[in-house]
């Protein structure tokens, strides 16, 4: 027992599902059994569907156990390491046996989220005995130059994951090329997509990743001063980047001569944002950092020449800064042995929507939409027809079921009219209304829009009126059109990527799901049964008992009847608010 570690993930998302309790509960029977196993903590596995997870190491193997909650860690403490007897029912991984789970784990290349979920975030020496700054030693001991660290990036073929997919090279080398004294980097943890939860999760696993990523940035453009932007919201990944930063300060890897490099003088902090979507824009970034409001500029100049304070400046996102050592230690050969032809190497999803497997994936360029869904997600909850899915988060794309044997790179799913984004992948099922997926969306672009940009500050306000006069019955021969030609002028007239792309799930939703907005305007009628307003309510006779709590219920009395006798709804005085359908314990309210 004494070469046994249990390991608790206290990540967001364990946190949320209850994790700490457990944690709390193994050390309470530890202490009150004198136990000599090793209680440690780590952060997001990336199986989120399965929190709270508790993973335990023995001389057996490896053991994953997923949903555990107080009463469970009980009987697996005592049987597992106790009795020497694993819980086979509760295990949803391990190399020694094939588990239900086993597709998500094998299908996955962990570049980026190598150390996620396997060390502990807060312990330096963690990180360091998994080659950790092993890096910089590389680049100190070996005498790389500053040339050689960039051509490297740009060999591995590495483009930056924060969306716009720019060679991550060729911006280190623009800003290597400005001539200044004072040069910045930045890490941009500010994206408000649902690949920001990917962010959160690298920030709060690894956090040294990014920081030993961002010294070799510095080291290569010429920069002595860091800042991690990160949203005030991700208060756990702060905490635990905080204690990196001062880790990294104490062991020298900061600082004066960081690293051991003669005269490579770097240094970072924290800048906390106030999580609007448009700081995820770099020019909007770098000027909520100098105190100003967060709104774009036009460019050029562009940062590499001109960014923060008006010096040439490198940003990149959490998942490139990531990547950034791995290439250094291991070459860039092994990096662009993944992907495709112009997108190399692995790419970090956040599962979400109607998936059973929930979750973080790391998957190599060029598989298939419908395999990460499919292989990795585990298809479609409750086993519903795949509809669709969102990529590239709120000003993405949704990409329809027959187009989902695309592979995944930059060219092939901005050529759906989807984009890649930070990584967001929300699956939507056959209950899913497209009409009503723009709408949500929209809205969201609308009131994170700056206001600099009257088309994107007026265009998706009138584009969300249309929208939502469509959901209510009220739309009108004309709409679709005025809605395309209203987006082409929001994409080709806003200054910055938000109103580029806001339009986007709009244009993808009419052109893959035409019909749908077409059902909505000429039939007055929601396809997935989802706006309320164009759903009509009725009785079935053959299941109604007669039980009245749909007219107790009714706030409009609009369901007559007495009790045991069939009901009748009355359409005039019905407001669709879908009481009688919820409350009813015998399915007998039909929609339609």
């Amino acid at each position: 027992m004494e070469n046994t570690k249990v390991i608790v993930g206290l990540g967001s998302c364990g946190i949320a599902a209850g994790a700490n309790k457990v944690y709390d509960k193994i050390a309470a029977l530890k202490q009150a059994d004198n136990l000599s196993f090793e209680l440690k903590k780590t952060s997001c596995v990336g199986m989120c569907y399965r929190e709270p997870l508790v993973e335990i190491q023995d001389d057996t193997g490896t053991y994953l156990y997923g949903e555990v909650d107080e009463d469970k860690i009980i009987e697996i403490i005592e049987k597992h390491i106790n009795q020497h007897d694993p819980v086979k029912d509760f295990i949803v991984h391990t190399d020694l046996f094939k588990t239900i789970d086993n597709e998500y784990v094998d299908n996955q290349v962990k570049i980026a989220l190598r150390n996620c979920g396997y060390i502990d975030p807060e312990n330096i020496a963690e990180y360091e005995a998994n080659h950790g700054y092993g890096a910089m030693f590389k680049i100190r001991d070996e005498k790389i130059t500053q040339e050689q660290v960039i051509q490297n990036v740009l060999d591995s073929g590495l483009r930056g994951r924060g969306g716009g997919g720019f060679p991550t090279g060729m911006k280190w080398k623009f800003a290597y090329n400005s001539k200044s004294d004072e040069k910045y980097i930045i890490c941009n943890a500010d994206e408000g997509d649902p690949g920001a939860f990917m962010d959160r999760s690298l920030l709060e696993g690894d956090p040294h990743a990014v920081l030993e990523g961002m010294t070799i940035g510095a080291y290569a453009i010429g920069a002595h001063q860091g800042v991690i932007y990160c949203r005030a919201e991700y208060p756990l990944a702060i905490k635990r980047l905080q204690i990196a930063i001062d880790q990294a300060r104490e062991k020298g890897y900061l600082g004066k001569n960081a690293c051991g490099i003669e005269g490579f003088n770097f240094d970072m902090y924290i800048k906390e944002g106030a999580g609007a979507f448009v700081c995820g824009e770099e020019t909007a970034l770098m000027a909520s950092i100098e105190g100003k409001r967060g709104m774009p500029r036009k460019r050029p100049p562009f940062p590499a020449v001109s960014g923060l304070w008006k010096k040439p400046t490198n940003i990149n996102n959490v998942e490139t800064w990531a990547n950034i050592p791995w290439i250094l230690l291991h070459g860039p050969e092994a990096y662009a042995q993944y992907g495709t032809e112009k997108s190399k190497g692995t790419k970090v999803f956040a599962l979400a929507g109607k998936i059973k497997r929930s979750g973080l994936v790391e998957v190599p360029m060029g598989m298939t939409i419908r395999d990460v869904i499919f292989k990795l997600g585990g298809g479609i909850k409750d086993n519903k027809k795949f509809k669709a899915v969102q990529l590239g988060g709120p000003s993405g794309g949704c990409v329809p079921e027959y187009l989902a044997d695309t592979i995944i790179d930059y060219d092939s799913v901005n050529a759906t009219g989807a984009i890649m984004g930070s990584g967001g992948m929300v699956v939507m099922d056959e209950s899913t209304c497209m009409v009503d997926v723009a709408k949500f969306f929209l809205d969201f672009t609308r009131k994170e829009s700056c206001g600099k940009c009257t088309f994107c500050r007026i265009g998706t306000k009138r584009m969300l009126e249309i929208l939502e006069r469509i959901t209510e019955g009220k739309g009108e021969e004309g709409d679709i059109e005025r809605l395309e030609e209203l987006a082409h002028q929001i994409k080709d007239s806003s200054l910055c990527g938000l109103g580029q792309t806001a339009p986007n799930p709009v244009l993808t939703t009419i052109k893959y799901f035409r019909h749908e907005y077409e059902a909505h305007i000429r039939d007055k009628k929601c396809p997935a049964l989802v706006c309320k307003k164009l759903i009509t309510y009725e009785v079935n006779p053959e299941k109604c008992t007669g039980c009245t709590v749909c007219a107790k219920n009714c706030p409009t009395n609009a369901i007559s009847g007495e009790r045991k006798e069939i009901h009748l709804i009355d359409k005039e005085l019905c407001i669709q608010c879908g009481m009688c359908y919820t409350k009813c314990k015998f399915e007998a309210i039909k929609l339609s």
